[in-house]
């Protein structure tokens, strides 16, 4: 057995069997590997960013990692965008960097980088494997390390010769660590705060987006008055009827500020204060209101739907959560805009539906239009950096293939991954693209005149146009193997997307809309 086989072989034993790749030299010989470990599926991806997305989704979805395999520095580079959505998702994953032969790295060659360096911007877990016989319990390791609560990103850098060399052994799965459990003396804080008589608001983030968390949360809230937030970027809210439905932060300060008014305490459990995106002149980056003081109740790394289930129990006994009740609006008529598209989405959205959203601007009012829908799950853009959407649907899909994915997707956002298309069409995955074209980088028009800026000259507003030449998504995506349809009006959207859905396999939606902004 070499190094690359006792490396597959360890992480197929640890639960790992899926591997989003895009290979080069170096890792030829885990590609050959493949074969000797049928168990482990290996999928393809065009660009290194529609493989560290793919395992994003995937792994946001199944609650277990999925490997990737990337070429050497550059090809890591390629794919840290969304390395950092995943950074920011908390999401688990096993990153197999291949490497020059040890003894071919003093030579410089042109693909020669600082693997290390690139590893150690994730603030994650990084190991360089030295010898062959070292690669299965480097890989148990990983694993484990992936797995810890919440989850981050292991990468594990193997050198071609340590691959190819001799004696590689197989090696146990690493039991992760369990949470950390949250004091008892702390829930008993928090419950003696919410009986205060103050206004409280209690924002939840990471598990507690999921039915335990959410549950609990609507029973605290209804019990003692506190106003119940999700963190802005959720990486899973499960939503629908017959779940809660907990109003999201907005992305906006003003927002921000809004839903916060009067709030003497914030509680967090399994995130973090709320802080503005950006800087903007003349405004405050901490979004904690003046005066109001901010309560830990559970960190990341603690059991948070646990503590929350214990709160619940001391200031909420007797009270049952609020249930969304099932609706749906109608489906609306006449040429498609931001405001009506989502009623489409709304009224037609299927049953246990994975919805990837980068809608970006075109999707401000997706939340309340499928609020009373069938129960679904939501990914979101956890750490801001667009090109996220496509290949995040794709692993969503691989993780969930009884289950249809749903991506919500702006124009711009989709060019920088929308290879990922191609994969979709080659795994015949059942992922439905509503692409929501209206030619422009429109949040960045919006930030042009948030930050101040002029935004009245010519070349300034070019920079933010995507017409001249207008892009054909449909040719585009037909290209790229997959089925696509042109929707103009709200009939048009509502009958291609019920007949996408209903039909196995991707589908892709060109649907135009006017910029909001």
């Amino acid at each position: 057995m070499n190094g690359a086989q006792s490396l597959i072989r360890t992480l197929v034993d640890a639960g790992v069997d899926v591997c989003f790749s895009n290979p080069g030299t170096s890792e030829m010989h885990f590609v050959a590997a493949l074969d000797s470990v049928p168990e482990m599926r290996g999928v393809l991806g065009l660009f290194e960013g529609v493989v560290t997305g793919a395992a994003d989704g995937y792994a946001r979805m199944a609650d277990r990692p999925a490997a990737t395999l990337l070429h050497l520095g550059p090809g890591m580079g390629n794919g840290l965008a969304n390395l950092h959505n995943a950074r920011r998702a908390h999401t688990p994953m096993v990153n197999v960097i291949g490497d020059h032969a040890t003894y071919h790295k003093k030579y410089d060659a042109p693909l020669e980088s600082d693997i290390d360096a690139l590893a150690g911007w994730l603030n994650g877990w990084v190991r360089r494997s030295e010898h062959s016989a070292d690669v299965g319990a480097d890989a148990a390791a990983a694993v484990a390390a992936a797995m810890d609560t919440p989850g981050k990103i292991a990468t594990l850098v193997l050198p071609a010769d340590v691959s190819w060399g001799d004696g590689g052994q197989a090696c146990e799965p690493v039991p992760p660590r369990a949470p950390r459990q949250v004091n008892e003396t702390t829930v008993k804080a928090i419950a003696e705060l919410l009986r205060g008589g103050e206004q409280v608001a209690l924002l939840i983030g990471e598990r507690a987006c999921r039915e335990t968390g959410l549950r609990a949360t609507s029973r605290i809230a209804a019990a003692t008055g506190a106003k119940p937030f999700v963190e802005t970027f959720p990486s899973r809210l499960e939503r629908g009827a017959g779940l809660p439905s907990i109003e999201r932060l907005g992305y906006l300060a003003e927002q921000v500020t809004y839903q916060l008014d009067g709030i003497k305490h914030l509680i967090v459990a399994g995130t973090k204060a709320p802080v503005s995106f950006f800087a903007y002149p003349g405004k405050p980056s901490d979004l904690v209101p003046e005066g109001t003081q901010v309560h830990v109740l559970a960190e990341l790394d603690e059991d948070v739907p646990g503590a929350l289930d214990d709160l619940a129990a001391l200031v909420a006994p007797d009270t049952e959560p609020v249930l969304q009740e099932a609706s749906r609006p109608a489906v609306p008529s006449g040429q498609l805009t931001p405001q009506n598209w989502v009623d489409v989405i709304g009224a037609l959205l299927p049953e246990n539906a994975i919805i990837a959203d980068e809608a970006n601007t075109s999707g401000l009012l997706l939340p309340s239009a499928t609020a009373g829908a069938p129960r679904h799950d939501v990914l979101t853009l956890t750490g801001g950096a667009i090109g996220y959407g496509i290949p995040v649907a794709t692993g969503a899909a691989v993780a969930a293939p009884g289950r249809p994915v749903i991506n919500l997707q702006s124009d711009g956002s989709a060019l920088y991954t929308i290879s990922a298309l191609w994969t979709q069409a080659r795994e015949n995955l059942d992922v439905t693209t509503v692409l929501l074209n209206n030619r422009a980088y429109a949040i960045l028009r919006l930030e042009l005149q948030r930050v101040g800026a002029e935004s009245s000259g010519p070349k300034a507003n070019q920079l933010l146009d995507l017409s001249g030449p207008d892009m054909d998504f449909v040719k585009i995506s037909e290209g790229l193997g997959v089925p696509a349809t042109r929707a103009t009006t709200a009939e048009e959207l509502a009958d291609q997307f019920a007949r996408a859905v209903a039909e196995p396999g991707p589908h892709l939606i060109d649907a135009i809309v006017p910029p909001l902004f």
